[in-house]
């Protein structure tokens, strides 16, 4: 029942010792674009509307993309373009990409990883996971759509 979004005040059970944490990285835009609906008429509003459920992810233990369990130790969203006027929300890392959300999202993995953290990106754009380290997790949006329960 894990996978099933719960309320961002349920209790959050303490992970178990050997349960591995990950940090989640967040390629919005393509998160974003995996839904048909109607994200291109307000880029904003959808961005929103998406980051809303994520804070209560962060301290759950989810089943990754290859089925290891893992506790969601922290959130980064990268936004780009029109979307980096989302409203930023407690529990949600926000980077706002001053150009190439792509380029963002693979120096935040780098920089993430330097401090020993699993890292995790979420997102469907081959070109995008070519460029990441050989360390770096990688899940479509279908598996974070899921656990958001979209």
């Amino acid at each position: 029942m894990d996978d099933v979004p719960v309320p961002e005040d349920a209790p959050v059970a303490a992970p178990a010792a050997s349960t591995p944490t990950v940090t989640v990285v967040v390629d919005v835009a393509n998160v974003m674009g995996s839904r048909p609906d109607g994200w291109w008429r307000d880029r904003a509003g959808a961005a929103t509307r998406l980051l809303a459920p994520m804070p209560a992810l962060v301290g759950r233990n989810v089943a990754g993309p290859d089925g290891e369990r893992f506790v969601v130790e922290r959130v980064v969203a990268v936004v780009e373009g029109a979307a980096t006027a989302v409203v930023a929300l407690d529990g949600v890392d926000l980077v706002r990409a001053p150009a190439d959300g792509d380029g963002s999202i693979v120096a935040t993995a780098a920089e993430l990883g330097t401090h020993a953290a699993r890292v995790l990106v979420v997102t469907a754009d081959r070109g995008l996971r070519a460029r990441l380290a050989d360390d770096v997790l990688v899940a479509g949006p279908g598996w974070l759509n899921a656990l958001l329960g979209r």
